[in-house]
């Protein structure tokens, strides 16, 4: 079992910044990648980026050149630094870890990410 707890979500104005955390802890040692997702109210929850165990990045087009991806293997912890928010950034971000053992996905609770106009 793996948990995920997020934080840094809040309101920001457009063009503003954030930096969302997501402490992973359990069994870690099985995670083969983790990541972000998003979901904008009435809409389905899509991917944002993802880092591999060996620090591989990749970004959503939405999001490519604004926002980076990042670990800290000694807290077990990944960042998302998001740099000139925009409205449409507006959803509940969500933490994710795969496990690449035995294929399961493991999410945090969500945090709440508002971008004003």
């Amino acid at each position: 079992q793996v948990q995920l707890v997020e934080s840094g979500g809040g309101l920001v104005q457009a063009g503003g910044s954030l930096r969302l955390s997501c402490a992973a802890s359990g069994s870690i040692f099985s995670i083969a990648s983790m990541g972000w997702y998003r979901q904008a109210p009435g809409k389905q929850r899509k991917w944002v980026a993802h880092i591999t165990s060996a620090g591989t990045t990749n970004y959503a087009d939405s999001v490519k050149g604004r926002f980076t991806i990042s670990r800290d293997s000694a807290k077990n912890t990944v960042y998302l630094r998001m740099n000139s928010l925009k409205p449409e950034d507006t959803a509940v971000y969500y933490c994710n870890a795969h496990d690449g053992i035995v294929p399961y996905d493991y999410w945090g609770q969500g945090t709440q990410v508002t971008v004003s106009s």
